[in-house]
C-alpha cells in the first residue's frame, strides 16, 4: 500500500462547540474565498439548530460545503499531520496580535463559541494564540474571516485580474479607468 504523499500547506478550521448556523455558514464562505482546507466542529448545538432552522438561516451562499468538508468531531486535534501547528485565535490575555504574527504552512485554527471562549487547556497546548485587535469582540464568522484574509495577505500571492475576474460575481464586469491615458 502507497503512503498519501503529506501536504506542505493545509489550513483547517476548528470550531470549538459553535451554535449559530447563520455564522458556521458565514465560516464555510470564508473558507472558500481564503483557500482553508477543512472545517471541524465539536459539540451538539449547531447540529440541532441547523436541523430544526434549515435552508432559511444557511449562509453558506457559495455551496462551499460541496468541496471543503464540514466535519462533526469530538476532538478537534484527533487525525492532525505530526507537524500541523494548534494556533488558538481568541481575546485571552497574553495572545499576540495577528498583525505581529507569523502563519505556519500547516495549522488548524481554533476558535472558541459565540457565547464563550476556549478551553484553557486547548490554550495551554497550543503552539500560539493570536488575537484580532478590536474594541469589543466580533462574531465567530467575522474572526475567521479577520484570520484568513491575514493569512492570505501575507503570503506570497500576488494580486492580479485573473485573480479577480475567478473571483467576483457573474454581473460585475466594472473595471477601474485609465486615467493616465485619459
Amino acid at each position: 500500500m502507497t503512503e498519501k504523499p503529506a501536504q506542505t500547506r493545509l489550513v483547517t478550521i476548528g470550531l470549538v462547540n459553535p451554535k449559530s448556523p447563520t455564522n458556521v455558514g458565514g465560516v464555510m464562505r470564508a473558507a472558500g474565498c481564503y483557500q482553508a482546507d477543512e472545517v471541524r466542529y465539536t459539540g451538539k448545538r449547531y447540529a440541532l439548530a441547523a436541523s430544526h432552522r434549515g435552508e432559511q438561516y444557511n449562509t453558506d451562499t457559495k455551496r462551499v460545503s460541496r468541496n471543503i468538508p464540514l466535519i462533526g468531531v469530538d476532538n478537534l486535534l484527533d487525525g492532525l499531520d505530526e507537524d500541523t501547528q494548534v494556533i488558538c485565535v481568541d481575546l485571552v490575555e497574553g495572545a499576540i496580535p495577528l498583525p505581529e504574527f507569523q502563519h505556519p504552512d500547516k495549522a488548524i485554527y481554533l476558535f472558541g463559541p459565540e457565547d464563550g471562549t476556549i478551553d484553557q487547556s486547548l490554550v495551554d497546548n497550543a503552539d500560539a494564540v493570536v488575537y484580532v485587535p478590536t474594541v469589543g469582540c466580533m462574531n465567530l464568522a467575522s474572526s475567521v474571516n479577520v484570520l484568513l484574509y491575514d493569512r492570505l495577505a501575507k503570503s506570497n500571492t500576488q494580486g492580479s485580474d485573473e485573480l479577480i475576474r475567478q473571483s467576483r460575481d457573474t454581473n460585475n464586469r466594472v473595471k477601474v479607468k485609465d486615467h493616465k491615458n485619459a
